[in-house]
């Protein structure tokens, strides 16, 4: 067993109690970049423990401070991806010069959509390396060309938002047009709705989006725990015995897209009851619906890892699509669940847009050792598989920290044995 291994067991698949969620990664590094322009108005309360946040927390600090001459101000935001789409648009519009990196894995992301789109409306930021990725060299201080720009919509909704955060800090502010098939429409919906909480008001009519000039009104961002991270307690209840778990302070009606895995995971057998200020989640059903036809990701495509696995564990023979954007995630998502989850007999097959998972060559017998790929979303995915085998092991465990860094501890504080 490797150095970083850990080996994870649940004999009693009974889970009763409540989980803590740390605030939602995506509302947090929203907050973050609105605040950094909004000042004294905007106050944030209940941000993300998340490494991703911390990490922009501590870049936007570094911004604060102009550079001095010739000097760039290095900023790596190493794996945290949200972290590079906002800081490439926000620190075209702060003075001072900038080399923005990251890990090697996040030189191997594309960003060019969005530096494209920001060199159009005026921005003065080049590539430092391979035209197309990271790092970036940014000359900071906005001298607008124009107001208007078009993306592309189904490649990453973090370009768009990237842009609408910054929106109201430009001169002429922004006219934004989509094209083509919007991915992760929530995830635009959501940075919308928390620029309105500050006062920002926007037009959005069919494929275009637009803000005017603005400043932040005096403001409280109260920051929703993590639906993302929810997802995983979610699995853990549909591979269990039994399960009864309280997730405080979640919204029926939340600004997260990933709020979806309440109605998907009723066709895994638990339910959702919003009351007392948070969400109940309860095992009621064995491997409930016999068929939910096509599971659509388009929207919520940070759900996908959990619920393949989830269905792989279950041996529901289900069919998936909207998951092209997974493969410029963190790893390329869909190889690595095509690797773990052949590591039980199970196969993900690639049929054009839609994904089809075959469970016909489950074996429950084999000795689990499960690869991470430096993704937090795939430890977290399978981890709950130590409900149904009679243990596994996982390499890298603490990718887990990029966003929900007490998950192992939550998961010992119900009846898992971590060691």
């Amino acid at each position: 067993m490797g150095r970083n291994t850990i080996r994870l067991t649940h004999s009693a698949h009974s889970l009763h109690g409540t989980v803590e969620l740390t605030g939602s990664k995506s509302e947090s590094n929203r907050a973050l970049i609105i605040r950094a322009w909004g000042g004294d108005n905007v106050d944030v309360v209940n941000l993300s423990a998340a490494a991703d946040t911390e990490t922009l927390k501590h870049a936007l600090a570094a911004t604060a401070q102009e550079a001095n001459g010739d000097d760039r101000t290095v900023i790596d935001v190493g794996p945290a991806g949200t972290a590079m789409r906002f800081l490439t648009a926000y620190l075209t519009t702060c003075r001072g010069r900038y080399l923005l990196t990251g890990s090697e894995r996040m030189k191997q992301r594309p960003i060019g959509i969005l530096v494209d789109a920001l060199q159009k409306l005026g921005a003065r930021i080049q590539f430092g390396g391979v035209a197309g990725f990271p790092p970036l060299a940014i000359d900071g201080g906005f001298e607008q060309a124009t107001d208007t720009v078009t993306v592309k919509g189904n490649v990453s909704s973090q370009y768009l938002s990237a842009l609408l955060l910054i929106a109201p800090t430009l001169p002429k502010g922004l006219v934004l047009r989509i094209e083509g098939e919007l991915t992760s429409r929530p995830y635009l919906t959501m940075t919308l709705d928390m620029l309105r909480e500050a006062g920002i008001r926007h037009e959005w009519q069919d494929d275009t989006i637009r803000i005017a000039p603005q400043t932040a009104q005096p403001t409280r961002l109260v920051v929703e725990p993590d639906w993302s991270a929810a997802s995983y307690w979610y699995s853990i209840a549909a591979l269990s015995r039994e399960a009864d778990l309280f997730l405080p302070n979640l919204k029926s009606h939340s600004l997260q897209g990933d709020a979806a895995i309440a109605d998907i995971m009723k066709q895994f057998g638990v339910s959702s009851s919003f009351a007392d200020g948070g969400v109940r989640i309860r095992k009621v059903a064995d491997n409930a619906a016999a068929d939910v036809g096509l599971l659509d990701f388009r929207e919520c495509p940070d759900l996908a890892q959990t619920v393949i696995v989830c269905a792989a564990a279950l041996r529901r023979d289900l069919s998936f699509t909207g998951l092209h954007t997974l493969k410029i995630k963190e790893t390329d998502r869909i190889a690595a669940l095509q690797n773990e989850l052949g590591k039980f007999g199970v196969t993900l097959i690639e049929e054009g847009d839609v994904y089809h998972l075959r469970t016909e060559g489950f074996n429950a017998d084999s000795d689990l050792c499960f690869d991470t790929y430096e993704d937090h979303r795939m430890a977290m995915a399978l981890a709950p598989l130590a409900l149904v085998f009679e243990s596994i092991r996982i390499n890298e465990p603490e990718v887990v920290e990029k966003s929900y860094p007490d998950y192992w501890k939550h998961l010992k504080q119900h009846g898992f044995i971590i060691s």
